[in-house]
């Protein structure tokens, strides 16, 4: 490739603020759900490559066929993708993309295609737009993609704080994690934490079913607990997990966890998991963040509570890793049901891509 930027680059970052900012200096998205790409595109050839720089064309063959069609002969542009379908993102079909096999990804690319929503323009034929304005680089975007169709987009943009905060309750229905905030002025900094994220955070009380040892310290340190909701049958559903402990707190776990240990597997609503893992709502199922790490799980007596935050759900899963906030002992396991859980209405995607101007 002859761009002005070689593959793979670092992406610019976001860091997380908890309330809307309101800055006439700011520029606003909705914050996409899917897997972060940067595309290069020269000609016939397209390198697509993921947020840890790795290559991801093989998994998206049906994306460079439009790339090629729809993207400018020579640009690099950062957006993400996604698989839009009619109750919104669906990011765990987008999880099974990431195959080993070529024949599966092949069958896949045609059963569940993927979308590239394009947010940020980086090069242009022989120029490298990373110290340009970002609000200079979003009206070329916008140029540069004037003609682009489906599965190729441009994602919305508002500079009105108030359409910001209507998207951020209304588009989460359709899968979108939150709102993104970016400073006109902002150039493309990568590796830097120069855009503000503003994504959607509740908590909720959960069973702690079982637990995962620490890659650091099997047998001395847990990596992670297990969560389980109740369903409206009664089934206790594995709906994630949360790791988020100091390594300090990690091996206290392990003696605090202990006495749940003993006959947890005699009675457990998962017992017929155990050493599973092809199944996608198992403790055991695997991911893109999962590759050769090991999936064995240790079960728990379901006896007790705890509060975790949560930024969204997919299907009847967390989308993320949920925040550990604190132990219920005053909850009893059965009250964890998913009536807890705040629901919001689908938001149909078609508004938001017709909003592009796509």
């Amino acid at each position: 490739m002859s761009l002005p930027l070689k593959p793979p680059i670092e992406p610019m970052l976001a860091k997380l603020v908890r309330e809307m900012p309101d800055d006439a200096e700011l520029l606003y998205e909705p914050k996409w759900d899917g897997f972060r790409a940067i595309v290069f595109r020269d000609g016939d050839d397209v390198y697509i490559q993921s947020r840890e720089k790795r290559p991801l064309v093989r998994y998206f063959p049906e994306l460079v066929e439009a790339i090629r069609e729809h993207f400018p002969e020579r640009v690099v542009v950062d957006g993400e993708i996604v698989i839009a379908t009619d109750d919104g993102l669906d990011f765990s079909a987008l999880q099974l993309r990431l195959h080993p096999a070529k024949s599966r990804v092949e069958k896949l690319s045609k059963e569940i295609p993927t979308s590239f929503v394009a947010f940020d323009l980086l090069a242009e034929g022989d120029e490298d737009l990373t110290g340009v304005p970002f609000e200079e680089r979003r009206r070329r975007l916008e140029a540069a993609f004037a003609s682009a169709s489906s599965p190729i987009h441009v994602t919305p943009i508002t500079e009105d704080v108030e359409v910001a905060r209507d998207w951020f309750a209304r588009f989460e229905g359709a899968g979108l994690d939150g709102v993104m905030a970016k400073k006109r002025s902002q150039i493309y900094e990568p590796k830097k934490r120069a855009m503000q994220k503003i994504k959607h955070r509740r908590t909720v009380d959960c069973v702690a079913a079982g637990f995962r040892w620490h890659k650091n310290g099997p047998g001395t340190l847990i990596g992670s607990l297990l969560l389980g909701l109740y369903d409206a049958e009664g089934n206790l559903q594995h709906v994630g997990i949360t790791s988020s402990f100091k390594m300090d707190y990690r091996e206290k776990l392990v003696t605090e966890l202990e006495p749940l240990r003993e006959g947890a597997l005699d009675a457990h609503p998962w017992a017929s998991w155990a050493g599973a893992e092809e199944h996608q709502r198992k403790p055991g199922m695997g991911s893109r963040w999962s590759v050769g790490k090991d999936l064995s799980w240790e079960p728990l007596r379901v006896e007790r509570v705890i509060e975790v935050a949560y930024d969204g759900l997919q299907g009847r899963r967390f989308r993320h890793a949920a925040s550990f906030v604190r132990w219920r002992p005053d909850r009893e396991p059965a009250s964890c049901t998913y009536a807890q859980l705040e629901i919001t209405p689908p938001f149909e995607l078609q508004k938001i891509f017709r909003a592009s101007g796509s």
